[in-house]
């Protein structure tokens, strides 16, 4: 997503990270097709300011990686369309012109780009979708800007969505989709993968704040995130009927006791992930909760060029 650097292999996979106002969290991952993908390294680098962290990068040496920035929830937009019948080569500027009324912004200050949505054999709609990325230009600038302050070589700007897509994509069987969500703070992220592609991605309004043992709303979120996930299944049996949905995997976190919820109430399979029965991790292994901070770090780690459009 959002690249724009030419660049040359250095250490192989990708250093996933972000920034907030003191600390540098990251994973780096080599994925693999026949065996375990490897996580070297994830954690979390705290500074106080842009030299601190310029020394951290270096301290890291991060100029051997190649380094993608994750944004967060509410830098940026993923909207559907319908894919526009024109040449490859015109394609991003036809999604441009689609969602120039869909954004509260001019689209001549969006960066955008684009996810395919691979029409499935028999699917109930025929219609072909595509997800369309936007973001604003002067927060991607600050981003460049941060990275490049810090001497940290960035090559990509990823999402969550297709960081959870690169995750779900360790669970998925044969000819069926799975669904994935992960609760942050106070909002959750709920996914539809199949064949490794993001076919559906949706926003939760409720996070691990509310759905925490020791929270008053904790029944009425449990409630909220049943009825959600059993919407969002219907809207995707609507759309791609002969794509069964095989399970719904919940994502470690703070809250319990979610996926056994959603199978009680919706008779649905739905299970509790923990990473490490699909990773390798080099040295300590991650406890549950530092899965759930690095979450979108790992899944971003995992990012294939290939998906890029």
């Amino acid at each position: 997503m959002l690249g724009w650097r030419g660049r040359e292999r250095k250490i192989p996979g990708w250093f996933a990270c972000s920034l907030d106002a003191s600390a540098m969290h990251f994973a780096h991952a080599r994925a693999a097709t026949n065996a375990k993908s490897v996580v070297s390294t994830y954690g979390a680098q705290p500074y106080a300011d842009a030299p601190a962290l310029a020394k951290v990068a270096q301290s890291m040496k991060l100029g051997r990686y190649e380094c993608a920035a994750l944004l967060r929830s509410g830098e940026y937009q993923l909207l559907l369309v319908d894919a526009p019948s024109v040449p490859r080569e015109e394609l991003k500027s036809a999604i441009r012109w689609k969602i120039k009324d869909m954004i509260d912004y001019h689209v001549d200050d969006a960066t955008v780009d684009v996810l395919d949505i691979p029409p499935a054999e028999n699917a109930a709609s025929r219609s072909h979708m595509m997800f369309a990325v936007s973001a604003k230009n002067d927060i991607l600038q600050e981003k460049i800007r941060q990275f490049d302050e810090a001497r940290i070589p960035l090559s990509v700007i990823d999402i969550p969505e297709t960081a959870q897509r690169n995750i779900a994509a360790l669970y998925e069987s044969p000819e069926r989709a799975v669904g994935l969500v992960h609760f942050g703070e106070q909002d959750g992220l709920l996914t539809i993968n199949f064949r490794h592609e993001l076919y559906l991605a949706r926003r939760l309004e409720v996070g691990v704040a509310q759905l925490g043992d020791d929270s008053p709303e904790r029944a009425a979120s449990l409630e909220r995130v049943a009825v959600e996930v059993q919407r969002t299944l219907d809207h995707f049996d609507r759309q791609f009927r002969a794509v069964p949905v095989e399970r719904v995997l919940v994502a470690p976190s703070a809250a319990s006791g979610i996926a056994e919820f959603l199978k009680s109430q919706l008779g649905i399979q739905a299970e509790e992930m923990d990473l490490n029965d699909v990773l390798a991790f080099d040295g300590v292994l991650p406890d549950r909760d530092t899965q759930w901070r690095l979450f979108h770090h790992f899944g971003a780690s995992l990012r294939e060029e290939k998906k890029a459009l």
